[in-house]
């Protein structure tokens, strides 16, 4: 392998991922707005006008903001790489913090100075994409304040529980010869299964407020769907997403017996008891089809196969030498291997990602097929419909772009499929 080789193949893929990212993001602005002044047929009757022409504003918005934040990530990873970002990071922190602090410490400061940095220069598109467009449509409720706590807080965390986990990887990785990269899937399958755990009990908390339901009459519905079920949970919660957005949603957290169903406020406040039971019910579904434990099988798969290719690239020279790196003579190459191998793999894999969205729309066709025979098919339409309109979720995305990108069928589709039910 050589590294001008190395060098190519990552402009290719850039290029031609960027590329076809902003083909399909005008195909899209350019579908929604044709059809903007015109509700769909099936819908002409339940969603305005307005909300249509809403929502049609959102997505273009949005689909606008992603062509500029995807150009700008672009220009950022090739100024990590072929451009000698990470190189020069790397050499001012192997020759000031190698010294006195030893290899552990400096690969620390490299992952972590790499980090920071990232994140400011993500920082202002995360500013502007809240109070801008979220705040525009009237979905941000976030102030200034909360928005900086939320950075300070994920940053802390990330800290506390990142650190502890990649000095283990990069322990693993020099401690442990060849085949190191099988010890650190099985961490990597361990931390991914405690945070099954420790996410919805201590992490989230953090962020948000997690208060018992209290309304009695629909936690004996949800709690008799359950029992239907065969499915056990530790504690029907709702959360204050409200301080947040204007957004609703429902989740299941947890692992076993210690599962947990959260419901956000606003999603209550907007559906009748009857259209909660059925958006749970949904959720029941993905549960009844092991379609959870298949991405969490899949995702610990791929991670084995990610690892195993890190390891055989980590060993050739090209490979940092390709994307802009002369690899460290006198102190170890693992950080910088992560690194590079985190920065140029999501170009190649970005193609991977229809055949994802299209295994997950096949995961919702069958969980709502599962609502329909747990609960009412018409009531789980309704509270679609209700959140469609609430989300300002286009109902007539670019066919294309919604084969390629969309994780839930369409809303002609989904609500067909339904009606059939």
């Amino acid at each position: 392998m050589q590294a001008i080789h190395v060098s190519l193949a990552l402009c290719a893929a850039l290029l031609l991922s960027l590329g076809v990212k902003l083909w399909l993001a005008s195909r899209q602005m350019r579908h929604v707005h044709a059809h903007r002044n015109q509700v769909p047929a099936p819908f002409d009757a339940t969603i305005p006008l307005d909300a249509h022409q809403r929502a049609a504003d959102y997505t273009i918005a949005r689909t606008r903001f992603g062509m500029l934040s995807e150009s700008f990530a672009t220009a950022v990873l090739l100024g990590w790489t072929l451009l000698g970002g990470l190189e020069a990071l790397n050499s001012a922190l192997r020759d000031t913090v190698l010294p006195w602090g030893g290899a552990l410490v400096y690969q620390l400061a490299l992952v972590g100075a790499f980090g920071l940095i990232s994140a400011v220069l993500e920082l202002p598109f995360e500013w502007y994409r809240t109070f801008r467009i979220e705040q525009r449509f009237g979905f941000n409720r976030m102030s200034l304040g909360l928005f900086l706590g939320d950075q300070l807080k994920g940053l802390l965390v990330g800290t506390l529980v990142g650190l502890p986990l990649l000095a283990a990887v990069l322990w693993v990785m020099q401690a442990t010869g060849a085949f190191w990269w099988v010890w650190a899937w099985a961490l990597w399958t361990g931390f991914m299964l405690l945070m099954q755990v420790l996410y919805p009990t201590v992490i989230a908390p953090l962020f948000n407020r997690f208060t018992p339901l209290a309304d009695a009459e629909l936690a004996n519905r949800i709690q008799t769907l359950m029992q239907r079920c065969g499915f056990q949970a530790k504690g029907l919660f709702v959360m204050d997403g409200s301080r947040r957005s204007a957004h609703g949603n429902a989740y299941f957290a947890g692992m076993g017996r210690a599962k947990r169903v959260v419901f956000f406020d606003t999603l209550l406040a907007r559906l009748q008891p009857p259209e909660v039971e059925a958006v749970l019910a949904h959720e029941l579904g993905h549960f009844s089809h092991h379609h959870v434990r298949r991405r969490m099988a899949l995702v610990i798969g791929l991670s084995a196969l990610g690892l195993a290719l890190l390891a055989w690239l980590a060993g050739q020279t090209s490979f940092y030498q390709g994307l802009g790196v002369q690899p460290n003579l006198m102190a170890p190459n693992n950080a910088l291997a992560l690194l590079l191998f985190m920065l140029a793999t999501p170009p190649f894999l970005y193609f991977v990602g229809p055949l994802m969205a299209q295994l997950s729309r096949r995961d919702e066709f069958q969980a709502d097929a599962y609502a329909c025979r747990q609960a009412s098919s018409q009531q789980l339409a309704a509270a679609l419909l209700k959140l469609y309109e609430d989300n300002a979720s286009t109902l007539t995305p670019d066919p294309l772009y919604a084969q390629f990108y969309y994780s839930h069928p369409p809303a002609s589709e989904r609500l067909a499929a339904l009606a059939r039910a």
